[in-house]
């Protein structure tokens, strides 16, 4: 059970795939505007993360090792991906029309989303077991959903900021994902404190 918490937790906060792997990037930036878009992109990418790793885990398992097909486990977990990814548009078109629209491209980016890949790709090369794998997983997803919460948080407050001109759009957002990724460093102490190494 320790091991368990201890996988959680460093893949909450200590290797948080956006702020510390900088994976995932793209809806970082882009959907971090609004509360209800990072809330509900980080929903989605959190359920595609879960739901990939628990077939891609038994495909690799079962079926890529045991005949000598490990080298097509990148291609076969794209497509296992993609095919979440379409499930997830369909529900929210269906279901929360509203949240389709305000996350717009960047949903079926969440295919692309290197975050989700490297999720199920890491499990596989640390080692873990299934159930291993989906807490590294959901730890991951609940690590994306925090850092886009605190980063909404840090573009709501940067909209009454006053930069230089130089530092003025682009330029801030990034100096600021900078710092808050930064303060995320601070953490591996406290996990490893509280769980030992990880």
């Amino acid at each position: 059970m320790m091991k368990l918490a201890s996988i959680l937790f460093s893949m909450m906060l200590v290797n948080n795939y956006v702020l510390v792997k900088f994976m995932g990037i793209c809806p970082f930036l882009g959907v971090s505007k609004k509360l209800d878009s990072s809330v509900g992109m980080s929903v989605a990418v959190t359920f595609v993360m879960v739901m990939a790793t628990a077939v891609t885990w038994p495909i690799y398992t079962y079926l890529l090792l045991p005949n000598d097909l490990a080298y097509l486990n990148t291609i076969s977990f794209i497509l296992v991906i993609a095919a979440l990814v379409q499930l997830v548009e369909i529900i929210l078109k269906k279901f929360i029309p509203a949240l389709h629209r305000s996350l717009g491209v960047y949903l079926p980016l969440i295919t692309t989303n290197c975050a989700i890949l490297g999720v199920t790709l890491l499990n596989i090369d640390n080692g873990y077991n299934f159930i291993e794998s989906i807490v590294a997983s959901l730890g991951a997803g609940i690590g994306f959903l925090i850092a886009m919460v605190l980063f909404t948080g840090v573009r709501s407050t940067l909209e009454y900021a006053q930069p230089p001109k130089s530092f003025e759009g682009l330029p801030i957002t990034l100096i600021s994902a900078s710092l808050v990724s930064v303060s995320f460093m601070g953490f591996g102490g406290i996990i490893e404190s509280l769980f030992g190494t990880f």
